[in-house]
């Protein structure tokens, strides 16, 4: 099966115009702003290892769910090719990132690293990546033979390509089937909800029929006290997924018609301001007002919304692809998945992300990296990817077989691939300024959350300081 990626419209996406790329920052200068902001994170994360043996690719990941799978490709390729030798490191995720950042002054950094779409357009701003269109080995990767999109996500507003697409993911909801039997709810109907603003719609009917408070009364029945609840009809454990709300409201006010930004790639203007998101993430917090769903800082935010399902304290969550292997480990009851629900623009969005292989500039040896980069690309590895079923491939040729391994653990794959086969997708912000927009932004939904302020008071003033910064950059 073929999958294509398309925006919240069904167009398909297209990449800006080459000629419109903004003048980049200066390498130098960041790098020596970015030393002063790092050096702690360098001396601490003991990254150090000197480059210069260009037999050695240094590749760096965080999943360490699929770590096995990826040196298994690495075995693969070292054997088709014995001059070179993958040395594989695994850093967690905020570690990782802080450590690429110190590899990048110190040229320690890696050769050949994963790359996220929150990260990369600021890497690529600053030319620490090289281009994968200008080196023979990536040349020549074939835009059909990947999911439909995932080769635009990965093109820079320069025309150039950053990125070789490894895998994609959607958000959906994951429930406690024991938790659904017991409230008498059918997986079909939670996968067959509608959600509005104003009063929740089924959606929100849901969630208060799977709430239950100490005393076993429901969230939708007399008595029921808000204050003392047992199990949650929705977990969260993350106020807003950086700056979109991946696994959280995002879904909900791309279908009450908002968009991050001015343009799905590379835009110069954010949409914070707008009421259509404030009107979803009054009513989204408002469900823990309504004792529907955790409080702020009721839970560890580390654990994720993974902890609260896994406990039994709340009925259902929303949350990635990726975390299929996880949930599958429950010894304790069922989970099954369903569709996001319905909004008032008639649609079911899903947030679609997908993760790429990158080079760095300073790799030891570029024809080297390519050829990993192009191996990890390739329908060899990516089946080993899919063999290992953890996410999906970012290869047409290789999704089935996650496809069969998640149906056989009892997983309805549907609810990750409808929205992409119909459509209804949606992509992260892709544009410069990445990392000052989520510091600006990630306080904001805290506070929503926290403290409960109209979103329009707290988003609006945050929203014109953010478009400033591209103001600045025009100037």
């Amino acid at each position: 099966m073929k999958y294509s990626i398309f925006t919240r419209t069904g167009r398909p996406l297209s990449t800006s115009d080459p000629g419109s790329r903004r003048t980049r920052p200066s390498r130098s200068r960041w790098l020596s702003t970015a030393a002063i902001a790092t050096t702690a994170g360098l001396l601490l994360s003991g990254c150090g290892q000197e480059q210069g043996d260009s037999n050695v690719i240094d590749y760096w990941m965080w999943d360490t769910q699929q770590l096995p799978a990826y040196q298994e490709c690495a075995d693969l390729f070292e054997k088709e090719n014995p001059q070179y030798k993958v040395n594989i490191t695994q850093t967690g995720w905020d570690d990782y990132w802080q450590r690429l950042t110190a590899g990048f002054l110190a040229d320690t950094g890696p050769d050949v690293f994963v790359n996220h779409v929150s990260r990369y357009p600021q890497y690529a701003d600053l030319e620490v990546l090289m281009p994968l269109d200008e080196q023979e080995a990536t040349a020549g990767q074939e835009e059909s033979e990947y999911a439909e999109g995932l080769m635009d996500i990965w093109t820079g507003a320069d025309g150039h390509q950053y990125g070789s697409p490894k895998d994609w993911d959607t958000i959906a909801l994951f429930y406690n089937d024991t938790e659904l039997k017991e409230a008498g709810v059918t997986p079909d109907e939670l996968g067959n909800l509608e959600w509005n603003p104003q009063d929740g719609g089924s959606f929100e009917d849901m969630v208060a029929h799977l709430t239950v408070d100490e005393n076993g009364v429901r969230g939708d029945e007399p008595g029921f006290d808000k204050d003392n609840v047992a199990v949650y009809g929705l977990g969260l454990s993350d106020p807003g997924g950086g700056n979109s709300g991946q696994g959280q409201w995002g879904p909900f006010a791309n279908g009450a018609g908002w968009e991050a930004t001015d343009q799905p790639l590379w835009g110069t203007e954010y949409n914070y301001d707008d009421p259509a998101l404030h009107e979803t993430l009054d009513w989204y917090f408002g469900l823990s007002d309504k004792g529907y769903m955790p409080k702020y800082g009721q839970f560890n935010q580390d654990d994720g919304t993974l902890s609260q399902l896994m406990s039994g304290s709340v009925a259902m969550v929303a949350d990635g692809s990726w975390m299929v292997p996880a949930y599958a480990g429950s010894e304790e009851f069922d989970i099954g998945t369903a569709r996001m629900p319905e909004g008032p623009n008639g649609t079911a969005p899903t947030v679609i992300n997908g993760l790429a292989d990158s080079i760095s500039a300073d790799a030891d040896d570029p024809e080297a990296a390519a050829e990993w980069v192009a191996f990890l690309g390739s329908k060899k590895c990516q089946s080993v990817v899919a063999e290992a079923g953890v996410v999906f491939p970012a290869r047409n040729d290789s999704v089935a077989r996650t496809e069969e391994i998640w149906t056989e653990q009892g997983f309805d794959t549907s609810a990750f691939t409808d929205p992409v086969d119909e459509g209804e997708t949606f992509y992260l912000p892709i544009t410069s300024h990445g990392a000052d927009v989520t510091a600006l932004t990630t306080p904001a939904f805290q506070e929503i959350w926290s403290d409960r302020p109209p979103s329009g008071e707290v988003l609006d003033p945050i929203n014109a300081a953010i478009n400033d910064l591209f103001l600045t950059e025009e100037q």
